[in-house]
């Protein structure tokens, strides 16, 4: 093998032994060992600045750029502990694309190409070619990932092409395509030098007034009254308001240097580039190749070949023992890099017989999620963190570093980030043994299928709420959100089966009918005729209380919604940001007086504290408690929760005592203080109870034994999934986000505009309300979809209006009472320049829709309110609730008289 031959040159050989092919002068190669200093860098820090940024990379080239755009040149002060551009720029691929997993990604991506062609035309060297990049798939599940892209593309404005074998010979000639059944053709996509692009930043944000320090390491970072107060270095103290971490490789550490400690949960791990010789007659725009099947790519870089690629299984280092860029470059691994060799080989045979220059080994930093962070620290206000660009910082730098300085500059940015936001953390996160159990799994996701509901198999069995070892032993199939394991499904477990039962994690692994599909019907049909089961224990649950009544001023203050309401109601509410959109979507107990136990999605656990703490009162009144971890959340659903609720308890439960969206404390069975809520998040009739610790077991127990006569039934995260979407129950982080409002998606009812404190984003919504919307929130049922034949809908794909792109996808599930696939998503009106204009409901109930699931186009009908499903088990209470637009005709829709 080549790689072996590869091997025995290193040790034998102070050169490279040839193989082949002919090859032309190799003084081009010597490109990358060249570097230039930086002129009119400072001397001498100064003593205050408004903003200081740790790191001299290309992002932290990047966000000095764009500040010294807003004029905060002047202002803006650059720590590098090197020299800038120091990094070796043989551990670089360059690699510039424009697709990436969300439309935000997306966006983000776009504006770095942007900003590339824009230092091009105005004479700045940034090394970018835009040579087109091909795509290539070896399987079927591959392919379809390329026609959802393509049917993707018209929403994100990419243009791509569908190819066939043939013709993605035709665009990469040494290409064999023996085992390929087509690709993806992507003409905008490029390369760039991130050395070239980061000099040529810094040289036009000096040109701004941007101080640049090289050599000086930053020490410590100062913090006042919860805000950054300054920074201390090697060479001095500096007074600053807002501290920028772009140390890259090192930015874990650099928040260690913060009281309190910032966390950034990065770990490295090794990551090879193979660089050939020069190659005769190789073209220079020869385009990008990506293979993911088998983990690599290649490009053309100064004649040579240079190819790279992310193996499933990575090796992750101890960064400590990394001091600086010199040391980043470790000695090869031959075995590790082995895998790809062996692709590469296989993809392009030619590269027998071609010069091996250099197989580098350059450490890369990756998040637990291998996603950017990004954002404000959860820690420290006016601590902002761009790392974690996972090895493709040239793609996002232009971006992250224009998000970055619209959140310092004006306070939001236009990019809606939250998925990239370092809030989407815990400390659990940032534990070294954690970072490098995932990080070994984390770069595989880079060419890894996306199938629907990823999982990952490290870092697992962390959070467990106390009924997880019988939800397990009951059959559980375990997802994972936010470290806490929660069931997705019940498997059929034997009377006489070995217990414990083994740890099983979820998977997905197609793009059409699941293999959980009839488990998970099941599930479902529980929850509506008899009696489901639910772990809802990962759920946020935040309590916030006062002496006096200063929690209920906060609260009127951070949110929509009224909620000064009688104790004992929930009130569901949105906390809007000034734009209007949703910084968190909640429900509010009130327990007593002075004291709301608030409800929000297991994904703001980190998020709607810091965004709540931001605005809590300076004398320290009113006190946010996290109680996630003290209280088990156990949901039972169905038709006879009342009847078997009620033979645990000797609380009245009748509607007149206990009605719809109201909380009461119980005993239960034998324990007290439990929480009950009378809701489920889902539509169906039934109570979630918020129990502590030490009774879960036995509430649970209880409730087992209590339910066997009305057939109750454990149920995973699916079926409550599919519940919601049939009931068009919009949730924040699917359907919901920072940049969408109220009135968008048909809540206008539940923001109360004439409250005596004024809420924030009253403003924008008044607003918008003047103005009439220019989208609106829609549910579409598929009516000509094959379900057990046809690809799923999983969300993300674009809505068509009589023939014209109006929109896209959000949730989607099968609801098992529609018999139907079922779609949540926003339509648009847009112009034929793609403007948005307004949107009524008469133009959303007049156009004939359909939606696009990988290239095939299946026609949909709309609706624009939550829907009244049959049943055998009438009640009038289930119905009072409409979780989208709220009905008037009181002939039409009984018993809707109470709207939270």
């Amino acid at each position: 093998m080549l790689a072996n031959r590869f091997k025995q040159d290193i040790f034998r050989f102070s050169t490279y032994k040839c193989v082949g092919l002919t090859v032309r002068s190799l003084s081009s190669l010597n490109i990358l060992d060249q570097k230039k200093n930086l002129s009119n860098c400072l001397e001498n820090l100064p003593s205050k600045a408004k903003v200081v940024i740790c790191g001299g990379g290309v992002m932290g080239a990047a966000v000095a750029y764009h500040l010294s755009k807003r004029g905060w040149g002047g202002d803006t002060v650059i720590i590098e502990k090197e020299r800038v551009g120091e990094g070796s720029r043989w551990h670089s691929s360059g690699l510039v694309g424009a697709f990436k997993p969300s439309l935000a990604q997306v966006k983000i991506a776009q504006s770095s190409i942007q900003l590339l062609k824009d230092l091009e035309s105005q004479g700045k060297e940034t090394g970018w070619k835009q040579c087109g990049s091909l795509l290539i798939a070896r399987t079927r599940d591959r392919m379809t990932v390329y026609r959802r892209m393509k049917s993707q593309s018209v929403s994100w404005g990419i243009s791509c092409e569908l190819v066939n074998p043939k013709k993605c010979q035709e665009i990469w000639p040494l290409l064999n395509v023996d085992d390929v059944l087509g690709g993806l053709w992507i003409p905008g996509d490029g390369v760039g030098d991130p050395y070239l692009f980061c000099m040529s930043l810094m040289e036009e944000a000096i040109k701004n007034g941007v101080g640049v320090k090289e050599e000086c390491s930053i020490t410590a970072v100062h913090s006042k009254n919860g805000r950054v107060s300054g920074v201390e270095t090697t060479q001095g103290p500096i007074e600053c308001q807002y501290f920028v971490n772009c140390a890259g490789f090192w930015a874990r550490q650099v928040g260690q240097l913060a009281k309190p400690q910032v966390k950034v949960p990065l770990l490295p791990c090794e990551h090879y580039y193979l660089h050939t010789k020069q190659i005769g007659n190789l073209d220079p725009m020869t385009p990008v190749l990506r293979d993911p099947d088998g983990y690599i790519y290649l490009r053309e870089r100064d004649g040579c070949i240079l190819a790279g690629g992310f193996e499933p299984i990575a090796k992750p280092v101890y960064e400590e023992e990394i001091e600086n860029s010199t040391q980043r470059c470790l000695p090869e691994d031959w075995d590790h890099f082995h895998v790809l060799l062996q692709e590469l080989l296989k993809r392009v045979p030619s590269l027998n017989q071609s010069f091996l220059h250099k197989l580098c080994n350059g450490l890369e930093a990756f998040s637990p999620d291998c996603k950017w962070i990004v954002g404000e620290a959860p820690e420290i206000f006016n601590y902002h963190v761009a790392a974690g660009m996972k090895t493709v910082g040239i793609s996002a730098a232009g971006g992250v570093a224009e998000a970055t300085v619209d959140e310092i500059v004006e306070g939001y940015t236009k990019y809606d980030m939250y998925e990239l936001d370092i809030s989407r953390f815990l400390g659990l996160h940032n534990n070294k043994r954690f970072l490098r159990d995932r990080v070994k799994e984390a770069p595989g996701i880079h060419y890894g299928l996306p199938y629907p509901f990823h999982e990952f198999e490290t870092g697992r069995n962390l959070r467990l709420s106390p009924i997880y070892p019988t939800l397990r032993d009951k059959g559980a199939v375990f997802g994972q959100v936010m470290g806490y394991e929660r069931p997705t499904w019940f498997e059929s477990v034997e009377k006489e089966a070995d217990m414990p039962r083994p740890f099983k994690i979820a998977h997905t692994k197609t793009f059409g009918k699941p293999h959980w599909f009839e488990t998970v019907q099941r599930e479902y049909w529980a929850c509506r005729e008899a009696i489901g089961l639910a772990d809802y224990s990962s759920f946020t649950k935040i309590d916030i209380q006062s002496q006096g009544n200063e929690v209920v001023d906060l609260l009127q203050y951070l949110c929509s919604n009224d909620v000064d309401v009688p104790v004992g109601s929930i009130i569901h509410t949105g906390m809007q940001n000034e734009r209007g959109g949703y910084e968190n979507d909640c429900s509010l107990a009130r327990i007593s007086e002075n004291h709301y136990m608030m409800i929000a999605p297991t994904i703001q656990q980190t998020r709607c504290k810091v965004w709540m703490r931001r605005h809590l009162p300076v004398n320290g009144s009113v006190t946010l408690s996290d109680v996630t971890s003290m209280y088990t959340a156990i949901c039972i659903l169905g038709p006879f929760t009342r009847n078997l609720l009620s033979e645990l308890t000797d609380t009245d439960l009748s509607p007149s005592n206990f009605p719809f969206f109201t909380f009461k404390e119980l005993d239960v069975g034998l324990a007290n203080g439990v929480r009950a809520m009378n809701l489920t998040h889902t539509g169906e009739l039934g109570y979630v109870l918020y129990i502590p610790n030490e009774f879960a077991l036995h509430v649970y127990n209880r409730l087992i034994s209590q339910g066997e006569k009305y057939g109750i039934t454990h149920v995973g995260y699916y079926a409550a999934r599919s519940l919601r979407v049939e009931k068009f129950f919009a949730f924040w982080g699917q359907d919901l986000d920072t940049m969408t409002t109220p009135l968008e998606c048909g809540r206008t009812w539940r923001v109360k505009f004439d409250k005596d404190i004024p809420f924030i984003g009253r403003e924008a919504l008044l607003k918008q309300r003047e103005m009439g919307v220019t989208r609106q929130y829609v549910q579409l049922l598929l009516t000509d979809h094959e379900h057990e034949l046809d690809l799923w809908s999983w969300g993300g794909e674009p809505i068509y209006r009589d023939g014209n792109y109006c929109g896209q996808t959000t949730t989607t599930s099968y609801g098992f009472t529609f018999k139907k696939q079922v779609c949540l998503g926003f339509v648009q009106n847009l112009d034929k320049d793609g403007i948005p204009k307004k949107v009524t409901n008469d133009y959303i109930l007049s156009g004939h829709y359909e939606i696009d699931i990988a290239g095939i186009r299946y026609a949909a009908k709309v609706n624009l309110h939550s829907p009244n499903l049959p049943t055998k088990y009438p009640d009038k209470e289930r119905d009072v609730y409409q979780a989208t637009r709220k009905l008037h005709d009181p002939t039409q829709f009984l018993g809707r008289h109470y709207q939270p």
